[in-house]
C-alpha cells in the first residue's frame, strides 16, 4: 500500500511536469514569432534601402547569331531544307581580378529591431589579355562589351567610374544577354574585336564605385587569379561563402579581411558560362549584432524543463525527508514561475542588454520563489535554502548561454551533479517506510 502511494506521488508530479511543457512550448512559439518580425525588419529595410550585395565581375562578353541549314521532316513525310537561327555569347574573364574597399556601417531600425546596413566604397581593377574565340561558320559576332553583375542597382551611389585602357567610357543599365549575375551594369567596347570571330584584344579595366546594402557582401571571384580585400570599423563579422580569408584581423575596432583566390580552385568560371540557375561561389561577409538575443532566449528556453525536473525532485526529497506534505497545486505554480522566468527574459532583452535582463528576470523569479516557498515549507530558512538553489541553477544555465562551445560539456557535468547529489542525500532512505506519515 505504502508502494502505490509513493507511485501515485510520482505520477502526478510527472502529469504536472508534462502539463507545463504546454506554456514552455507557448513560450517557445513567442519566441519563433519575434524571430519571423525581426526578419520582416531585415525584408523592410532591403526593399526600401537595398538587400544583400553580390559584385559579379567585370566580364567581357561577345555576342554571337548562328544561322545553319538544317533538313527537316514534316509530317506527311516531306523532307525541306530550314534555316535555324541560334544566339549565344562568349564570356571572357580577367586573368586578374583586385576588388578593395571599405564598409562603412550603419543601423536602420524598424520599431524595436535593429537592422545592419553598409555603404561600400569600393575599387575594382580587372587584367583581360588577348583571347581567340572560335569561329565557326554561318557564325557572327557583335560588338562585345564590359558586363558588370549587382545583386541590386538601387543600392549604386552616384554613378561609377569606369575606364578601359585610361579611357572613360559611361556605364549603361542592364548586363545585356548575360544570365546568371542578376542585374547590373554594361558598357560596350568598340573596336576591341572583329565580327567575323578571332581575337579579343588585351585591355585593363578600372572601376570606381559606392555601393548601399543590407547586413552582407559578396564577390564573385571571377579572376584567373583573384584578389579581394574587405575591412571595416565593424567588430563582429560573420565570413561565409565558398571561401574563407586567407588573412583576417578582427579587433574592438573593426576587422580587415583578404581572399586570394584562383580559378583552379573556383569553380565560379563554369559556374557563369554554364546554367543560370545556379549560384556562383562567393566570398562574403555579413554585419551581425554580437547577441542574438532571440537565438539566446530560444537556447535558455530548451533548459526550461530542466529547471522544472531538478526543482520538483528537490520538493519530492523534502516531502519525504522531512514528512511535509506540499499540495499539486503549489508545484504547479511554481512550475510556472519557473517558466515565466524565459518570458521575462525575451521581453526585457528587445529593450535593455540581454545580460542585464538576465539579471533582471532571474532576480525576480527567484525573489518570487522565495516569498513563496517560504509559506509552503512554512520555514523562511527552508525558503531561502530552495532560493539558493534556483540561483545556483540560473548561474549555470548562463554559463551555458555564454559558452556555447562548452555548452554539452558544462550541461552533462550539471546533470551529473544533480544526480549524484540526490542519489548521496537519498543512500540511507528506506523507501518502503516512506510514503505516509506525511503531515
Amino acid at each position: 500500500m505504502k508502494s502505490l502511494q509513493m507511485l501515485l506521488r510520482f505520477a502526478i508530479v510527472g502529469g504536472l511536469i508534462l502539463l507545463l511543457l504546454v506554456p514552455l512550448m507557448m513560450i517557445r512559439g513567442v519566441i519563433s514569432e519575434r524571430e519571423a518580425y525581426r526578419d520582416e525588419a531585415y525584408l523592410r529595410v532591403a526593399q526600401g534601402r537595398a538587400g544583400a550585395q553580390t559584385l559579379t565581375g567585370p566580364i567581357r562578353v561577345v555576342p554571337w547569331t548562328e544561322t545553319r541549314q538544317v533538313e527537316v521532316v514534316d509530317a506527311a513525310g516531306t523532307k525541306k531544307v530550314e534555316t535555324q537561327v541560334e544566339q549565344g555569347h562568349w564570356l571572357q574573364m580577367p586573368s586578374k581580378l583586385v576588388v578593395d574597399g571599405g564598409m562603412v556601417p550603419d543601423e536602420r531600425r524598424i520599431g524595436l529591431f535593429r537592422v545592419p546596413v553598409y555603404t561600400w566604397k569600393a575599387k575594382v581593377s580587372a587584367e583581360f589579355s588577348d583571347d581567340d574565340y572560335p569561329v565557326k561558320a554561318g557564325r557572327v559576332y557583335g560588338t562585345p562589351y564590359l558586363a558588370v553583375g549587382i545583386a541590386d542597382v538601387r543600392g549604386l551611389v552616384g554613378s561609377p567610374e569606369l575606364k578601359v585602357d585610361g579611357h572613360a567610357l559611361t556605364l549603361q543599365p542592364g548586363v545585356g544577354e548575360v544570365s546568371g549575375i542578376g542585374k547590373g551594369l554594361h558598357v560596350p567596347l568598340q573596336g576591341f574585336a572583329d565580327t567575323a570571330g578571332g581575337l579579343l584584344a588585351a585591355s585593363r579595366v578600372e572601376m570606381s564605385l559606392v555601393l548601399d546594402g543590407t547586413r552582407s557582401l559578396a564577390v564573385v571571384p571571377v579572376g584567373d587569379d583573384s584578389r579581394i580585400a574587405i575591412r571595416s570599423p565593424w567588430p563582429h563579422p560573420l565570413f561565409g561563402g565558398s571561401f574563407l580569408p586567407n588573412e583576417r584581423q578582427v579587433g574592438e575596432n573593426g576587422f580587415e579581411a583578404q581572399w586570394a583566390v584562383s580559378s583552379l580552385a573556383s569553380e565560379a568560371q563554369r559556374q557563369l558560362r554554364g546554367s543560370p540557375d545556379v549560384e556562383a561561389e562567393t566570398v562574403s561577409v555579413e554585419l551581425v549584432n554580437p547577441v542574438d538575443i532571440y537565438t539566446q532566449a530560444d537556447r535558455a528556453s530548451k533548459y526550461g524543463i530542466l529547471f522544472i525536473v531538478l526543482t520538483f525532485v528537490g520538493f519530492i526529497l523534502f516531502e519525504l525527508i522531512k514528512r511535509l506534505r506540499i499540495h499539486p497545486l503549489q508545484y504547479l505554480m511554481v512550475g510556472l514561475a519557473l517558466a515565466i522566468f524565459f518570458l521575462l527574459l525575451l521581453s526585457l532583452s528587445e529593450h535593455i542588454p540581454f545580460w542585464v535582463a538576465y539579471v533582471v528576470s532571474a532576480v525576480a523569479c527567484i525573489g518570487l520563489q522565495a516569498v513563496y516557498l517560504s509559506g509552503v515549507l512554512r520555514s523562511w530558512l527552508r525558503g531561502l535554502g530552495f532560493a539558493g538553489m534556483l540561483t545556483v541553477l540560473y548561474g549555470a544555465l548562463y554559463g551555458l548561454l555564454v559558452s556555447e562551445n562548452n555548452a554539452l560539456l558544462m550541461g552533462s557535468l550539471l546533470l551529473f551533479a544533480v544526480l549524484a547529489t540526490a542519489m548521496w542525500v537519498t543512500r540511507r532512505i528506506d523507501w518502503y517506510e516512506l510514503g505516509t506519515g506525511l503531515k
